[in-house]
C-alpha cells in the first residue's frame, strides 16, 4: 500500500500522514523542506531564488521517491505527505518561461520513474484556514506569506485535482481539526480505509 497526502501549504498534510502510517504501521515518508537552503531567500526575494529552490526540490523529491521503486527498500505499507507532481504546481506558479522550459525538461525525464500512489488523500480549505494554521506552526520563513499566494496555490491544486487519473480522496480540511480531536481524526481514517477499501476492490 502507497498512500500519499496532498494539499496546500500549511492544510495538515504531514499530521495526518503520520496518523496514517501508525494506523497501517506504514513507512513515513516526510518531504524535506527545511533543508533546502535556497528556501529562505525565495519568500524574501521569489523572482531571484525560484529556480534553485525548485531544482532543489526536484532532485531532492526525486532522490527520495525513487528509493520507494527499489525492490527490498520498502516492502510494506508507506505513506508519503507529498505527491512528485506537486512540485510541478509550483514550477508552473513560481518560474518564468526559460527557466520553466528548462524545468519541464528535467520533469518529464524524471518523473515516469517514480512508483504511482494506490490512494492520493487531497486536503483542502479556504485561504483564512490556510494563514491560521502556517501561522500557528510558526515556521520563521511563512512569517510574510501573502494571502494571495496562498489562494493561487489553492485554485491550481484544485485545477490539478479535477482531473487527476487516479484514485483520489478530496477531504474539506477546514471542517474537522483531526490533530486535536479524536473523533475528527476517526471520522476522517474511517474515509480513507472507505476509500482504500474501493479501489482494492476495484483492482
Amino acid at each position: 500500500m502507497y498512500v500519499v497526502v496532498e494539499g496546500p501549504i500549511g492544510v495538515g498534510k504531514t499530521s495526518l500522514a503520520g496518523r496514517l502510517a501508525d494506523r497501517y504501521s506504514a513507512e513515513l515518508n516526510l518531504e524535506i523542506v527545511e533543508e533546502n537552503p535556497f528556501l529562505a531567500h525565495f519568500y524574501e526575494n521569489p523572482d531571484a531564488y525560484a529556480f534553485q529552490v525548485q531544482v532543489f526540490f526536484l532532485l531532492s523529491r526525486f532522490k527520495q521517491l525513487s528509493a520507494l521503486a527499489q525492490p527490498g527498500l520498502f516492502t510494506g505499507n508507506v505513506v508519503s505527505d507529498y505527491l512528485f507532481d506537486k512540485d510541478f504546481i509550483f514550477a508552473a506558479m513560481n518560474l518564468k518561461d526559460a527557466e520553466f522550459s528548462l524545468y519541464q525538461d528535467l520533469y518529464a525525464h524524471l518523473s515516469p520513474r517514480l512508483p504511482t500512489p494506490d490512494l492520493v488523500v487531497y486536503l483542502r480549505t479556504d485561504t483564512d484556514e490556510l494563514l491560521r494554521r502556517v501561522a500557528k506552526r510558526g515556521r520563521p520563513f511563512e512569517h510574510d506569506m501573502k494571502a494571495d499566494y496562498l489562494a493561487d496555490l489553492t485554485a491550481r491544486y484544485d485545477e490539478y485535482f479535477r482531473t487527476y487519473p487516479g484514485p483520489l480522496l478530496t477531504i474539506e480540511a477546514g471542517q474537522y481539526d483531526f490533530v486535536a480531536s479524536p473523533e475528527d481524526e476517526s471520522a476522517i481514517l474511517e474515509q480513507v480505509r472507505a476509500a482504500l477499501h474501493a479501489t482494492q476492490a476495484a483492482d
